[in-house]
């Protein structure tokens, strides 16, 4: 009986979450569009919730959706307009379901006491509704996708059955072939053994395919989530902003979705507060009142790439070069683009006041960090006065990768082969000696790391070294090593909880030798040796 309780714990998580976010995102698109099929969506997502707290027990939960259910039969039977007092009421009804949902899977259920002024609102709103006069013709027709909206998060994934049909067909199909392998290795030749390798390995190769493809979402269910985040900073800032969606039925690897939900938040953030200026302002330059963000997605081959870009103000340069200027730096022989760079700095901000919303520095340096982490890179473009564009680029995939394997030691490591510049001999005169140093590369100087020291691997040293040029965004350095052993495909697992925070590796994979190959952190790396050079001088 434990075991079901469980099981229906876990089912009804994951669909009172789809239904609380399908009821956010209608309840906000409800402002701009408003038709009645698009209020019957939100009534009946408040039914399903509340008669699935109720049959597990769930009073809070029950209550709260209750007098929800109320208000938005209240408005449906009297087709009265929803007013955007209306939306936030709704919206921190949705909220507090989001609360206690939360709180019943971690075993305890709050007091009824603290969601009773928030009962007594919705019951407020609904006896003046009642008292107002029905209108009819306040709704527009719905349009064709009203109601298609929803997010899924957490470890569930909804796919297609014919996809698993075909994961089905090659399964069994391996089988055979692995069957056949079998027989011809006992009784039969060398060439149709080889026949029969090959013909199990396009099978694999299928069979991975099909894989990956069930793990590829599409990303609007993450771009919608921010159409609230909009509404709700614009009200805070008293700004007006539109935010517009491009691309949302692009697929990813699920997991990049996690990934790129905490960047996605805070350059969202940033635009409506730093980027976005005023409604007097926007006047005052002969701009709309009402800013636009623009939130797009699109394949580049082997990449998503993710852009948000407003037409505010664009980045204040000359704020930019005082900072620079209290960094030690030279402001008057710093490029545009080596000034856009200060913004990813820990703790720098442009902001003239810190706010609720962002101006302590931490927003785009942890924006950074994320989509590093990813194995992504991050670009900014500004037009002072015009706007500003960030650019996000992932791999399509953080399942495998393209490797380049390199030895140090007894030890091989992989790198990732999209960050691998070149190789090249380390000069005879730089053999054997430790510490960091500096190389010259065709007239431009290299910093390079000796992976060994990194590490702390033992042993002695080659007798012919390499090094490994890595280049990652607009840093380059190199990486010295031992043997260098090639490409190949990796499939990535991720690290140990003992290990995960061991600096400058990022995950770990098994090698055709069957052994643990540990992939390297390639922007770490790069920061590392970038500021032992700046220690050289």
């Amino acid at each position: 009986m434990e075991l079901d309780r469980e099981r229906l714990l876990a089912t009804f998580a994951e669909e009172s979450g789809e239904l609380l976010t399908e009821m956010e995102e209608i309840l906000v698109s409800l402002e701009e569009h408003p038709d009645q099929e698009r209020l019957r969506s939100i009534f009946r997502a408040a039914h399903s919730v509340k008669g699935a707290a109720g049959a597990l027990g769930f009073s809070g939960m029950t209550d709260v959706a209750h007098v929800l259910e109320d208000v938005l039969e209240t408005l449906l039977e009297r087709r009265l307009p929803v007013s955007d007092e209306h939306v936030t009421l709704l919206l921190a009804a949705v909220d507090r379901l989001r609360e206690l949902l939360r709180a019943v899977l971690e075993g305890r259920e709050r007091p009824a006491e603290e969601d009773a002024g928030l009962v007594a609102r919705l019951r407020d709103c609904c006896e003046s509704l009642r008292r107002q006069e029905s209108r009819r013709g306040v709704y527009a027709r719905p349009e064709e996708s009203a109601v298609e909206v929803g997010g899924r998060r957490g470890r569930t994934l909804r796919v297609d059955v014919e996809k698993l049909d075909r994961i089905a067909i090659l399964t069994g199909e391996l089988a055979i072939a692995r069957t056949r392998l079998a027989q011809v290795l006992s009784t039969g030749t060398a060439e149709e053994a080889q026949e029969v390798h090959c013909e199990a390995d396009r099978l694999h190769e299928e069979l991975q395919e099909e894989v990956m493809r069930v793990r590829m979402v599409p990303v609007g269910p993450l771009f919608r989530q921010h159409l609230r985040t909009v509404r709700d900073l614009t009200r805070v800032e008293r700004k007006w902003a539109r935010l517009v969606l491009e691309g949302e039925d692009v697929e990813v690897d699920t997991a990049l979705v996690e990934g790129l939900r905490e960047p996605l938040l805070h350059l969202v953030r940033n635009a409506v507060d730093h980027g976005l200026e005023t409604p007097e302002e926007r006047r005052a330059a002969g701009k709309e009142a009402c800013g636009t963000l623009v939130l797009r997605a699109f394949h580049e081959p082997g990449s998503l790439v993710v852009e948000l870009s407003d037409d505010g103000r664009g980045l204040r340069y000359a704020r930019l070069r005082e900072k620079a200027h209290e960094l030690g730096m030279d402001p008057g022989r710093m490029t545009v683009e080596e000034l856009e760079e200060l913004v990813f700095l820990p703790g720098l901000s442009t902001a003239e006041a810190v706010t609720e919303v962002s101006g302590r520095g931490v927003g785009m340096d942890v924006v950074r960090r994320s989509v590093e982490a990813l194995r992504g890179l991050v670009s900014l473009h500004s037009e002072e006065g015009k706007g500003t564009t960030v650019t996000l680029r992932v791999p399509l995939t953080l399942a495998s990768i393209q490797g380049f394997s390199v030895g140090v030691g007894e030890e091989t490591y992989v790198l990732p082969l999209a960050a691998v510049r070149e190789c090249l001999e380390l000069p005879a005169d730089r053999h054997g000696q430790s510490g960091a140093g500096l190389l010259s590369l065709r007239g431009r100087s290299l910093p390079y790391l000796r992976l060994r020291e990194v590490l702390g691997v033992d042993g002695p040293v080659s007798a012919r070294e390499s090094v490994v040029v890595l280049g990652h965004g607009g840093s380059r350095a190199g990486l010295v090593v031992d043997a260098l052993y090639g490409e190949g495909p990796c499939v990535l697992k991720p690290l140990g909880r003992l290990f995960r925070h061991l600096p400058g590796v990022s995950g770990s994979t098994i090698l055709g030798s069957g052994r643990v190959g540990l992939v390297l952190d390639v922007p770490t790396l790069l920061r590392t040796a970038i500021r032992q050079r700046a220690a050289m001088g």
